[in-house]
């Protein structure tokens, strides 16, 4: 992939004056999907930014998509040596630079915007010491109490430490007695020695007392304050024994009661306990779920991603590979019916060349490989297979056959494939041409992309490139190849009608390989024998009268790393589909027309 960086800061990718990342732009190859796979995308990552745009030309029209790389986790491939993942939660970008060398590039690059950008970054740390500070010894406090929670004493023990807590209340309590009690002893011996002492007085001196109350006037003009009648609700009313005796009795009460709260308590614990034992086992089972579903939710959402595509180090197993690529040939033949069932083929008048064209060899520089490819067909592929017992028959529908020889070649399978057969009203000439004619290769060749015709070599022969759908998670295939039509010179005049088609890979400048493709290698043949069964009486040959013979061999090298059980099985399928499919177009597009030997 190419990779064009630019940068518009210093070396170090930093700005000095501003202590800030530089900006950094250019093309990466960017994952879009399994369709259109890697695209080149010009990538710009400003601001703690990273964002693309189809081009650096579409810069002015806006970005297509950009990542704050503040949480950003960036993977390099443990395999591919260009290739990066960037991921902020569920979105993932897969990139490919053009080197290891530019990806390291990007990476720092990447890594010193997220580091500055307030998220583990120094300035950051002290810019936010202070809140972390306090959510640090918030949620250590909160774990504390937690931990005291889950792991706290069971009821026994709280019972045990409420009755500690009862025997320190009642030495408390024994201690407040014994200071009443001496309070009370105090007071009454004031107040029995006040008495004397009031009686003594009211015998030797007259007293007069004042309307306030307070003094009293002696006889030497000295003044004394007397002492306040007694009242019956004074400190001598108050049973401070009766009161401690009852505050004792009310807090034993309340502890009393409070036992026996526990006690009951106590008893309930063990079903309380069989009762969480349950609610943490269905939360554990609720959390499992969760976690699964939340992974089945991330493999779906990366499902289709570079790393569940074909490849020695594909995630996707073989079994998932298999569902995956006949789901997706499910998908294309309902697609292909209802297209064919809206369509209306337009008439092609392709002008056909006469006999003796397509007899000659030619003089383009591939003349002596096409003559040799032809000689090969026509000695070893209408060998019969019967004798052989390497051949095995794999399907047999009416009148057709296919036949298969498994081989392998570093673990690619190379299987050659051979079918049979007969097709009634049309001869091999039209057949052959129907096969080899370009203009009118997509009406009935379904499993093609794209094509155009490189050069032409002559009149029998053309280059030709094409592109077929891709099937995912399998990558997607392209073909170069040269194909020649050939009549074959009859040696005897009892021989059949024979022609012949014969596709095979060439190379050329002007379609170079390239990595959104993996380029398979082909060589396919097409030999139709055409048989005529004399008409009754002075009668014409009608198609009635004709039956062509098909030989269909092809040697296809798939490359890639798609596995073999599921190569077998989609060639299985797909080649009987697509001699019926062809046959039947060639039947359709020469009824009622003049025979073409």
């Amino acid at each position: 992939m190419s990779e064009k960086s630019s940068s518009s800061g210093s070396d170090e990718d930093v700005d000095p004056e501003s202590a800030q990342p530089v900006e950094l732009g250019g093309v990466l190859s960017k994952w879009t999907n399994y369709i259109h796979g890697w695209q080149d995308r010009w990538v710009v990552l400003k601001n703690n930014t990273l964002s693309y745009y189809k081009s650096e030309d579409e810069r002015e029209y806006g970005c297509r998509g950009s990542l704050c790389l503040s949480k950003a986790v960036i993977t390099p491939h443990e395999f591919d040596e260009c290739r990066f993942d960037i991921s902020v939660n569920d979105s993932v970008w897969y990139l490919r630079a053009e080197d290891p060398e530019h990806r390291l590039q990007w990476i720092e690059s990447i890594e010193l915007h997220r580091a500055e950008s307030g998220y583990g970054s120094e300035t950051s740390l002290r810019r936010h010491g202070s809140m972390l500070s306090l959510t640090s010894a918030a949620s250590a406090l909160s774990a504390t109490s937690t931990s005291s929670f889950k792991k706290g004493h069971s009821l026994r023990e709280k019972l045990a430490e409420m009755e500690t807590f009862r025997d320190i209340l009642c030495r408390q309590v024994d201690t407040l007695q014994k200071y009443f009690d001496s309070c009370a002893d105090a007071v009454s011996k004031d107040e029995f020695q006040r008495d004397r002492v009031v009686e003594e007085d009211e015998d030797d001196f007259p007293t007069t007392t004042r309307p306030d109350g307070d003094y009293l006037h002696n006889n030497n003009g000295s003044k004394e304050k007397l002492f306040p009648p007694a009242s019956p609700k004074g400190i001598n009313g108050i049973d401070f024994k009766g009161e401690a005796i009852t505050f004792k009795a009310t807090t034993a009460g309340i502890l009393s009661t409070l036992s026996h709260c526990i006690e009951l308590m106590v008893k309930r614990e063990d079903s309380w306990q069989k009762r969480l034992d349950k609610e943490l086992e269905k939360r554990r089972r609720v959390e499992d779920a969760y976690k699964s579903a939340m992974n089945e939710l991330k493999k779906k959402s990366h499902y289709g991603g570079p790393d569940y595509e074909e490849g020695p180090n594909s995630l996707i197993n073989e079994d998932e590979f298999f569902d995956a690529v006949e789901a997706a040939l499910d998908r294309q033949d309902k697609i292909e019916e209802q297209c064919q069932s809206e369509k209306v083929r337009i008439p092609r008048l392709t002008p056909v060349p006469p006999g003796d064209v397509y007899s000659t060899i030619g003089t383009h520089r591939f003349a002596t490989k096409v003559e040799e490819m032809v000689q090969n067909h026509m000695t070893y592929s209408l060998q019969d297979m019967g004798g052989d017992a390497n051949w095995q028959l794999v399907i047999e529908e009416g009148e057709m056959k296919v036949y298969r020889r498994e081989v392998e070649e570093n673990g690619i399978v190379l299987d050659p494939l051979k079918a049979t057969h007969a097709v009634k009203g049309v001869t091999g000439h039209e057949v052959c041409h129907y096969f080899w004619d370009t203009a009118v290769r997509l009406d009935w060749e379904t499993t093609i992309e794209n094509f155009n015709v490189v050069e032409t070599l002559s009149d029998n022969a053309v280059i030709v490139y094409q592109t077929h759908k891709r099937v995912w998670p399998a990558s997607q295939r392209d073909v170069l190849y040269l194909s020649a039509i050939r009549k074959i010179l009859a040696t005897n005049e009892n021989d059949p009608d024979t022609w012949l088609v014969c596709n095979f890979s060439v190379d050329h400048d002007n379609a170079l390989p390239t990595n959104r493709c993996v380029r398979a290698k082909i060589n396919v043949a097409m030999i139709c024998q055409t048989l005529v069964s004399p008409p009754e009486g002075d009668k014409e040959i009608s198609r009635d009268n004709i039956l062509c013979k098909i030989t269909y061999v092809a040697n296809v090298n798939p490359g890639g790393w798609a596995p073999a059980s599921v190569l077998r099985a989609v060639a299985k399928r797909e080649y009987p589909k697509f001699l019926k499919r062809f046959t039947s177009y060639v039947q359709e597009k020469t009824v009622g027309k003049p025979i073409l030997f």
